[in-house]
Order: C-alpha cells, then structure tokens, then sequence
C-alpha cells in the first residue's frame, strides 16, 4: 500500500485508497452510458462506399454487441494508461460528438466506407501525437491566459449541468422553444421523478459531508428505479415520441444473464489512406483538421476542469504532466479509430469522480479496470439509467461553477472571452466552439482597444485556426472549386 501511494502521490493530494476507488466507480458510472450510446450512433447507420454496409458489415442486423465491446476495451485501455503513466483521475472513451461527426460527415460522403473513416480518425490521432511531441500542443495550452482556463472549468461546469438535465429529461425540447421544463412545461413520468428524489439525495449527502455521496446516491437512485419499472413496466423512450413518459435510454431491468462474451471482431477494421482515393485530398485533410482541432481543445478544457475542481493546477492554471496526459490522449485518439469506434478522448464526466475525492491516477484505473469487466458484464451496466446518474453530474456543475469568482469582470479584456466561453459551450453543445469563441474574442477585444502587444504570439495562431474551424465549409467549397 504504501509503494501505491508514492507512485500514485495519493497522500501527498490529500487523498486515499478508498477514496480513489470510489471516485473510479463514481466516474464509471456517470460515463457508463457510452457502452450503449457509442452502438447507437455509429453502428445503426450505413456508409456511402456503394454497397451501404453497416460498421463490423452487412446490410441487415447491426452488429451493436460488437461495438459495445470494442468500445469498452478501447476505453478500458487507455484509461487505465491515463492513470498509469499520466497519474491523472481522467477517463478515456468514444468522443460524442466525434462519433457523430464521424458517421453523418464522414462515413457519409460519397464512396466512402467505414473502413475509410476509421482511417482518418487514425491518421488525427498521428497528427495530435506529433503535435503533442514536438511541444506545440502543450505550448498552445499554456498560451491561453489563466482567467480563460478558468472559464473554460466554469462553462464545462454548466455544459454537463445542462446535458444531465436534458438527458434526465427534466428539460426537453419544447414546441415553441429551444427548450422547456419536461413535457409541456411540466414534469411528468416516473423517471423524471426518479431523477429529482436522486438529485434530492445527492445534494442532501454531499451538504451532510457523508463518503461515498455520489456512489450511494447513483447506486441507491438505481435500485429505486429498478423497482419503478418492475411495478409500472415504462420501457425506454422511442424516437417518434410515443412514449415520452419513459426512460431515456436504459431500462432499468435486471437482466436474465449477467455475463455476456465479447466479440472483438471490429478491432483492425480500418484504412489508413483508403479515404483519399475517394475524396479529393483537400476533403481529407480538411475532415483530419476538423477532428484534431475538436479533440485538440475538448481533452484541454476537459483536463483543466478535473484539474480545478481537484486542486491540482499550478498558479498559472496548468495541470501537472500536462504532456503525458496530452500523449496518452492522442493516442487514445488513433487507437478508436484503429477499433473502428470512433476517436477516443478524455471525458468530462471524470469530474464526477474528482467530486467523490479522487485526485489521482488510481481513480482512472478502477474506472478503466471496470470497462474492461465490462466487456463482459454489459447486462449490469445497462441496469443503470440516465436518471439515476445524471444527478451526480448536476452537483458537480455546481461545485465547478463556484470558480466563476475568481473572473475579474470588470476587466473587459478577459471578460468578454470569458462570458462567450462560458455561455457557449452549453448553448452549442460543444466545449470546442466556447474555447474557439473565447480565443477569437480575446484577440478582438485586444484589437479593438489598442492593445495588440498583448496579445501572446501563438494565441494569434490560435485564433486564426478557430476561424478556420468555424467557416471550414465554406473554405473546403472554395478550394473544391479551384482544384
């Protein structure tokens, strides 16, 4: 034990053993959902190379065990890396939103497969790995000012408030607006009641300062909806509607058998160059620049905020290993791709595990070690619904939000960046889009007051790069048209 708690300087973080196993399967459980998530998106859609074949092959039934699988081992892996080698309480899946980009942009376009896809995931992957090793990737963290860091734990703080209550199904949305309270303007059903007594719960333990608050509120908010659904049989929620009273995507059921083999036939289904025989070059790297400024700024702002919300950056607003963390996260990247499930990144959900009291590596462990279990036992893990999970991460975007003092706002210069980066990760759904909003602010408001000496040179660079990002169609039409 104590050669464990040197390697892993868990007393020196003013942890312990227990409390980073607790952090670890609080953390598991609150991103547990990408094991049927990740199937859902990128496995029930067909691509574009001719013969419409869906990911793992075929044109009939969807190989969605298959993904799950390669999904879980992917992560299992590499989040167990993030802990080993990075001593950082971070866990590593299937990007959403990545995968999303994948399928609808990428597998879609005309001729391409999902082998191809998958090569271009890789080749991002190779991409942030050399960008990480050359130093650049560490560098344009760092050239971000302290205040921004700041706002970007704070925004995250808001995002996952946001997409626990949406999934939950607390807010939804409405009929003649972005968004409403449940159905209609009220709460109705049984899991949403479920999600509020969970939610109840945590805060009441955590405000009572009891170990293990979100562990027990989730495990407990689990049971209760376990018992909900024996006596009511509710059943899941459909796409067309019909049933917007039920849970919003595992059933709480507990299952005939609690062991399943794993198929991990996707592993290798990938081509590396296939991409540019199909699509002209300047598509390619257009979709290879795409990914990797996405994953690029979503692993910083991800690391920054477990880093705040454990009290482990430095005063500059750094985490510590900024590079082994970046190195591990790169290649978690290609290593997705390379199982054809899409990219892998470092997952915000993580903070739910730093507020349970992890603060080191071992916490990433125990979560990676249960996505490998989980290879095998994804009967359990689909026991667990949204709206029994989801409340952990309601708390913890309080407790990152509470850094929003530290945010001089009577200071234009870093206010304005700020603001636009806090409200827009939320609002867009993407933590990219607020950190790229935020640069390009910052550099605007400097212009615009006459003080373009401050601006740090490669935040300049930065800026630009996000400009890019943000008008990349009309660019990627341009350049089409010419070549």
């Amino acid at each position: 034990m104590n050669q464990v708690d040197r390697y892993f300087k868990i007393s020196a973080r003013g942890s312990t053993i227990g409390r980073e196993i607790r952090g670890g399967l609080v953390t598991f459980f609150a991103m547990a959902y990408i094991i049927v998530l990740n199937p859902l998106i990128i496995g029930t859609v067909r691509d574009n190379g001719g013969k419409g074949e869906l990911l793992g092959g075929g044109t009939g039934t969807p190989h969605l065990a298959m993904i799950a699988a390669a999904t879980c081992l992917v992560a299992g892996v590499m989040t167990i890396a993030m802990g080993a080698i990075a001593n950082y309480p971070l866990a590593i899946a299937t990007g959403l939103g990545l995968n999303a980009f994948v399928t609808f942009s990428i597998a879609a376009l005309p001729g391409m497969t999902w082998a191809d896809a998958m090569g271009l995931v890789v080749l991002e992957g190779i991409v942030m790995l050399v960008l990480v090793v050359s130093g650049f990737r560490v560098a344009a963290f760092k050239a971000l000012p302290a205040p921004m860091k700041t706002a970007i734990s704070v925004g995250i703080g808001m995002f996952i408030t946001f997409i626990a209550l949406f999934d939950a199904g607390f807010v939804r949305a409405g009929a003649g607006t972005p968004v409403q309270l449940g159905i209609g303007g009220q709460l109705n059903g049984w899991p949403v009641l479920v999600f509020a007594i969970g939610l109840i719960l945590v805060i009441a333990l955590y405000v009572r300062k009891v170990k293990g608050a979100i562990l027990i509120a989730i495990l407990a908010t689990t049971v209760l909806a376990l018992i909900v659904e024996a006596v009511g049989n509710l059943g899941a929620r459909t796409p067309d509607g019909k049933n917007e009273t039920g849970w919003s995507l595992n059933v709480p059921k507990v299952p005939d058998n609690w062991v399943a083999t794993p198929d991990f036939g996707l592993i290798g289904h990938f081509s590396l160059f296939g991409s540019f025989s199909k699509i002209s070059v300047i598509t390619a790297l257009l979709l290879i620049f795409s990914l990797v400024l996405a994953d690029f700024f979503d692993t910083m702002g991800t690391m920054v905020a477990i880093g705040a919300e454990a009290d482990l950056l430095d005063e500059d607003g750094n985490p510590p290993d900024a590079q082994k963390i970046l190195i591990v996260d790169s290649v978690a990247a290609a290593a997705g791709g390379a199982a054809a499930v899409s990219s892998n990144t470092g997952y915000v959900e993580s903070t739910a595990g730093v507020g349970e009291g992890a603060r080191t590596g071992l916490a990433a462990i125990v979560t990676g070690v249960l996505f490998l279990l989980a290879t095998f036992l994804a009967p359990i893990v689909e026991m667990v619904p949204y709206e029994a999970a989801t409340p952990a991460l309601v708390l913890v975007g309080f407790l990152m939000m509470q850094q929003v003092g530290a945010i001089d706002w009577r200071d234009w210069d870093i206010a304005i960046p700020a603001f636009l980066t806090i409200v827009l990760m939320p609002f867009s759904y993407s933590i990219t889009v607020g950190i790229g909003a935020g640069c390009i602010a910052f550099v605007v408001v400097k212009i615009a007051r006459g003080r373009v000496n401050q601006v740090p040179p490669l935040m300049w660079l930065i800026a630009a790069l996000f400009v890019l990002y943000f008008a990349i169609d009309p660019v990627q039409n341009v350049l089409d048209s010419i070549f």
